[in-house]
């Protein structure tokens, strides 16, 4: 199935990860909430390298289970990928297609010199 999203969009300091499920290489990845999150996880860290941030630039992500009993098993995985720097987050319960977990997020890198913004501009009478 195709899908027309961007994986990720970076503008300036901001750099916004679509929702990633449980794949390697295309393929679903079979297994516990624990490790499909484990890989959702790597995911979402590589995608962040390829826009110059990491994991500890994140600064919200939204979650979206299957099954919000399996919470705790999400949460093991999410606190052992973030470690003390814990991101904004907020959990929602969804109906997913064939797997148990999807998370995006938000980063906001530090080092990035943001673009300038461009001042609006009020239309000149006569013109």
């Amino acid at each position: 199935m195709h899908v027309s999203v961007a994986a990720v969009v970076a503008d300036g300091r901001f750099v916004f990860v679509s929702g990633q499920s449980p794949t390697r290489d295309g393929t679903l990845v079979d297994g516990t909430i624990r490790e499909q999150t484990e890989v959702v996880l790597e995911n979402l860290a590589m995608i962040l390298r390829s826009a110059g941030a990491r994991l500890d630039d994140v600064v919200r992500c939204g979650v979206f289970l299957a099954d919000l009993d399996s919470l705790p098993q999400f949460d093991e995985a999410y606190t052992e990928a973030f470690g003390a720097h814990l991101p904004a987050r907020t959990t929602v319960g969804v109906a997913l297609p064939g797997y148990g977990v999807q998370v995006d997020c938000i980063a906001m890198v530090p080092d990035a010199v943001p673009d300038p913004v461009t001042p609006a501009t009020t239309p000149t009478e006569g013109r």
